[in-house]
């Protein structure tokens, strides 16, 4: 019976370490997006405008 219990444990501590590195790695994937989006927006906003394209948005049509 008090194998069963250590088993259970260490199951338990496993699946709840796997979880905890799953959770860092989607954390970190998400930060490396996030950093390459602000390059990405950062660039488009340093752009000129290219001619015959205005800077506002006409929505009434």
């Amino acid at each position: 019976m008090d194998m069963n219990l250590v088993t259970n444990v260490l199951a338990t501590r496993q699946a709840a370490t796997q979880q905890v590195a799953q959770f860092k790695i989607i954390k970190k994937q998400h930060d490396m997006q996030m950093d390459l989006i602000n390059m990405l927006a950062e660039v488009a906003k340093s752009a000129p405008v290219p001619s015959g394209q205005g800077t506002i948005v006409d929505k009434s049509a």
